[in-house]
């Protein structure tokens, strides 16, 4: 009978306690810390590593992300690097396996996980998508193999550590990356925050700040410059995944291959050449937001004007109004209510109608693609002439902003 008692009385203790007999807010902390670093295993290693061979992992810093996702997520390698490459060749068409665009934000939010094993399963997407992935015998014989037991074993540890509060860490641990990647980033992420970048498809940098999904806020400019190993592209953003692969580039852990384009400038050349051409398609994106922050003031400039004249409740000011909050957007990024005034708003503005005609204009240099360089060279010079002599500040300081450009 006391053998019993005694037996009741561990289990009792270990259920209450585990092995650890940690505090409530040692065991959150926990929590927060492993959970973080299954977040860093994904944008470093799966993400910027795998998917977009951003940088070079050294063995110490690879073996330990493929374990540790392994134990803690389940995920194949090869199957989610597949899918995300096939997210972003199809993006926003009826094959991106999770678009809010063509499947409703709805979905993505709420069955976003749901979306990833059914692509998972898409064999077609796997071989077409999955080249260059880890294919040692450690990751054919275990991790892709056995990809449910890495999860159960940290089940086993949890309850070990932490007693019956063990389980509830541990499906915290399994929904955190289905909520925050499949949900969050792949939901929200193409549907609501801001742009910094007019990019091809509908993404969204979330928050500025890339601290709780390791950076991935930062969805827009990814997207913007997806090969690029580092998020953040303005002063005021902050990608902590970055940071984490500094240190392990100082340490001799990783080599960064390459970060996104920064515009350079230099002495005012007297003409475009071919160097200001390369310079200005390589930071095209760069380029056309600053172009789009030119549109912006020559709409406030108009509501200043309207605003001394007295007419702030005017048509004439709501379509201008609108136009300041568009017109950095490319035409088919912008909602269909508002096209009528940006229309109005061009009318009543011959500057504004300019500022918007060339920078259509600007943007055939990269998007022609059946004239030679030199052509184009040809063709930068007429736009810059035109520019500084339109009688527009804005146009004139962007062409000489242009002139400076290099390489």
């Amino acid at each position: 009978m006391n053998e019993l008692i005694f037996v009741r009385d561990v289990l009792v203790n270990w259920l209450s306690e585990g092995l650890t007999g940690a505090s409530l807010w040692q065991v959150v902390l926990y929590t927060l810390v492993v959970t973080h670093i299954t977040i860093a295993a994904v944008t470093i290693f799966l993400h910027r590593t795998q998917a977009h061979r951003a940088l070079d992992l050294g063995p110490i810093p690879s073996h330990f992300f493929r374990f540790w996702l392994w134990l803690t997520t389940g995920m194949v390698t090869k199957e989610w690097v597949a899918i995300h490459r096939k997210h972003h060749a199809k993006c926003e068409t009826e094959d991106d396996p999770h678009s809010p665009v063509t499947r409703g934000i709805d979905t993505v939010l709420l069955r976003g996980s749901e979306l990833y094993r059914a692509e998972a399963k898409n064999q077609e997407t796997l071989e077409k998508y999955s080249h260059g992935v880890p294919d040692d015998w450690i990751e054919r014989n275990l991790y892709s193999r056995y990809s449910w037991q890495g999860v159960a074993l940290m089940m086993i540890i949890n309850l070990a550590l932490f007693g019956a509060l063990g389980a509830t860490v541990w499906a915290i641990q399994m929904v955190w990356i289905p909520i925050w990647a499949a949900g969050v980033i792949n939901g929200l992420g193409h549907y609501w925050g801001y742009r910094n970048f007019e990019a091809q498809d509908a993404s969204t940098n979330i928050s500025p700040w890339g601290l709780i999904i390791g950076g991935e806020e930062l969805h827009n400019n990814h997207h913007t410059y997806p090969t690029s190993a580092k998020f953040s592209v303005k002063p005021f953003e902050f990608d902590i995944g970055w940071g984490y692969i500094r240190a392990m580039e100082i340490i001799g852990w990783a080599k960064v291959r390459k970060t996104a384009p920064q515009l350079k400038l230099g002495e005012l050349k007297a003409e475009a050449d071919k160097a200001t051409l390369e310079a200005i398609i390589a930071n095209r994106y760069e380029i056309m937001a600053s172009y789009g922050r030119n549109l912006k003031a020559a709409c406030a400039i108009e509501l200043a004007r309207l605003k001394a004249q007295g007419e702030q409740h005017s048509a004439k000011w709501q379509q201008f109004k609108q136009a300041k909050r568009w017109l950095h957007r490319d035409a088919d990024r912008i909602p269909q209510a508002f096209h009528g005034d940006i229309e109005g708003a061009r009318a009543a503005s011959p500057a504004l109608d300019k500022l918007l005609t060339m920078r259509e204009e600007l943007r055939q240099l990269w998007t022609r693609t059946n004239v030679s360089a030199e052509q184009l060279v040809r063709d930068l010079q007429v736009w810059c002439q035109k520019a500084e002599e339109s009688g527009i500040a804005e146009l004139r300081s962007f062409s000489l902003h242009l002139r400076a450009a290099r390489a």
